[in-house]
């Protein structure tokens, strides 16, 4: 039998080692993650033991990340995220550097974050597959030929669920403002563009995703039951899904119906969510400055001349409403921290190595704006010479980036763009719009991987009566 004696002495040992394993950590955790190669080092901000950076990301990451730049006079900062090193991207030119020749193979890794990794199952999905397999390769060709291509997006049938999509938008507020009331317009985005994954964690903070011995934490508080519980939810309504198309003989995936799945939360976060998101930004802006509301809805009333209604032919026509659009996505890019980069292999950026599995951050909303050009001015872009769907553009400058950058930029820029154009056209042909008892609507961000605003966007909106004056104003 033991003795009580020799249980203290097993204990005292079990503690010695927990703590030697902690200092460790904590040792480790002190030391600099990166090496120089004859460059000086780009700024850290003072890092804590263990968390590193992390208490200083705030609510708003990409807010106080920004702040932490300024503060430090470094559009290019070194930070570590608990056991995670960093290189924060704050300014157009920083991000020219980090994305100079040769780079863009050696960044376009993604880390395994926790949530991601479930939701796509097994990060079976573009977003985050690794670049160097066969699997994203090839699920990037088919969604772009066989969804996302211009071609496709443009197709008969694409448009025209875009278009009755649009018409129904306009009959639900219609009906919700027919006695005067205002309505809630961020619901209804929602609801017409079927964003079923709003908040589904994948903006979360998982503890694992930066100290992984801490992972545990997770069950604790909690978010790991919840991302159970909405990744079934969401399993069970794509199975519904893929088997309505099977029995239809549409699809014959089978039991390998999973190897789809993944895109499929792809398409609802990157097609649909940021979509709304857009939208309801940029109504909240153009609301807030009548001088460019006036001019957008001059512009679409002109082009549809004594039509209700606005077709996606019309679209190339609306020169202002797309600077009003750009302007929106450079103060407010639905996702101001772009995906999370990794880097596959080491490279250099101002003569300074970053070694394999280092995080990249790109603040979007940073690089898009300074203090001088924070005010909503649609007309900053004109002579651009660049349509919004015209994906090359947007890299030239490196400061509107809300479609990412490099081999890792968003396939669905075909798409996005013509949702968000044909439903603020829509919005602006057949309402006037307004904000309740002449309040000018708050900017507040909800954290999240795709930004919407914090309190939702209530606007009074009455149905516009002139029709055939328009196209004569």
């Amino acid at each position: 039998m033991e003795t009580p004696q020799a249980l203290e002495l097993v204990a005292r040992v079990l503690l010695l080692l927990a703590i030697g394993l902690l200092l460790k950590r904590v040792l480790l955790s002190l030391s600099p993650p990166f090496k120089r190669s004859g460059a000086p080092p780009f700024p850290r901000p003072r890092e804590l033991p263990i968390i590193g950076n992390l208490h200083q990301l705030g609510a708003l990451p990409q807010a106080s990340l920004a702040a932490l730049a300024a503060e430090h006079e470094a559009p290019l900062m070194l930070l570590r995220l608990g056991s995670v090193p960093a290189l924060v991207v704050s300014s157009a030119d920083a991000a020219r550097a980090v994305f100079q020749r040769g780079n863009d193979r050696a960044l376009s890794g993604r880390p395994a974050l926790y949530a991601a990794t479930r939701l796509s199952y097994g990060l079976q999905n573009i977003s985050f597959a690794p670049p160097d397999g066969a699997f994203w390769r090839a699920a990037r060709r088919a969604c772009l030929s066989e969804l996302l291509g211009a071609p496709r997006v443009r197709g008969f049938r694409f448009r025209g669920v875009r278009e009755a999509e649009a018409a129904a938008l306009v009959a639900a507020i219609a009906d919700e403002s027919s006695d005067g009331s205002a309505v809630n317009l961020s619901g209804m985005l929602v609801a017409t563009t079927n964003r079923i994954v709003r908040r589904r964690f994948l903006g979360a903070f998982f503890v694992a995703d930066y100290i992984p011995w801490l992972g545990w934490l997770d069950a604790l508080r909690g978010l790991r039951k919840r991302l159970e519980r909405n990744f079934h939810d969401l399993d069970a309504f794509y199975e519904k899904v893929i088997e309505e198309h099977i029995h239809k003989g549409t699809i014959t995936f089978g039991s390998r119906s999973q190897l789809i799945k993944g895109i499929l939360t792809d398409m609802f976060v990157a097609g649909t969510d940021t979509s709304s998101a857009t939208v309801e930004w940029t109504m909240t802006e153009i609301v807030r400055h009548p001088d460019v509301l006036a001019k957008a809805q001059h512009e679409v009333r002109s082009v549809a001349g004594g039509r209700d209604t606005i077709l996606e032919s019309d679209l190339p026509r609306l020169h202002y409403l797309k600077l009003v659009i750009r302007e929106s996505l450079r103060l407010h890019p639905p996702a101001p921290l772009l995906e999370p980069r990794e880097t596959t292999e080491p490279c250099t950026v101002h003569g300074y190595v970053l070694p394999a599995k280092t995080r990249v951050l790109i603040n979007a909303k940073a690089t898009g704006t300074d203090p001088d050009a924070a005010r909503f001015v649609p007309e900053r872009h004109d002579g651009d010479g660049a349509d919004l769907n015209g994906h090359k553009p947007w890299h030239d400058g490196f400061a509107l980036v809300p479609f990412g950058l490099g081999r890792r930029s968003c396939p669905g820029v075909q798409f996005a763009t013509a949702v968000v154009e044909l439903l603020l056209a829509i919005l602006l042909l057949r309402f006037d719009w307004r904000a309740p008892h002449g309040e000018v609507g708050d900017l507040e961000e909800e954290n999240a991987l795709t930004v919407h605003r914090k309190n939702p966007l209530v606007l009074v909106a009455e149905r516009r009566r002139a029709v055939a004056s328009d196209s004569q104003a």
